[in-house]
């Protein structure tokens, strides 16, 4: 890392749309999904908030989606991800022991995960200045997240191997050229090490 260590109390890890309906566009999910695991192991250990970020729609949000909107037309179109089906909700993997966790899951509705409106006043409101990142997919939610957390002046950190995208040279340019211009980038063996120390 680039600057100071970890202060726990004021770090969260989001977990981005790591759902049953995206996770089947990748060639190898199991891999994301076992790292994310290690990375939540290890923010559980250091009592770092855990927070899960979902894209899911209802049918009033769907019908809100004006016909100019290229991503999200052809998804309210088809009815797609929607609100209340398994597929829509955060893995099971990632789930199952949540409540131990205390964990928190944010929907949203656009690409961003502070496209919601509503994460943004819940960190502030816990005094969390750090974020650290993993989710799918690196061009859309990781990237869109990364801009937005940095021009609210959030400190950085995106998990390389929690991250994933189907486009294996977009994922790759991204974490080398493109990320690391506004976050730390690491992987979840460094985020242990991290960990460990703060």
């Amino acid at each position: 890392m680039t600057d100071s260590a970890l202060i726990p109390k004021r770090t969260a890890l989001l977990l981005m749309d790591l759902q049953h309906s995206l996770l089947g566009a990748l060639p190898n999910p199991e891999r994301v999904l076992d790292a994310a695991q290690r990375a939540q192991r290890a923010a559980l250990d250091a009592d770092i908030r855990e927070i899960h970020v979902r894209v899911a729609f209802t049918p009033e949000d769907h019908a809100a989606v004006p016909p100019h909107n290229k991503a999200f037309t052809p998804v309210a179109r088809a009815g797609a991800l929607a609100a209340g089906e398994p597929e829509n909700e955060v893995h099971p993997a990632l789930s199952e022991s949540r409540q131990d966790r205390k964990a928190l899951t944010v929907t949203k509705t656009r690409v961003s995960a502070f496209s919601s409106g509503s994460l943004d006043p819940l960190l502030r409101e816990q005094g969390i200045d750090t974020l650290v990142l993993g989710g799918i997919f690196t061009s859309g939610v990781v990237l869109s997240t990364v801009r937005d957390a940095a021009d609210k002046d959030y400190r950085l950190l995106v998990l390389s191997d929690v991250c994933a995208d189907p486009d294996q040279q977009l994922h790759d340019t991204l974490m080398r050229s493109l990320l690391p211009t506004q976050a730390d980038v690491m992987d979840v063996t460094a985020f242990e090490t991290a960990v460990r120390t703060a």
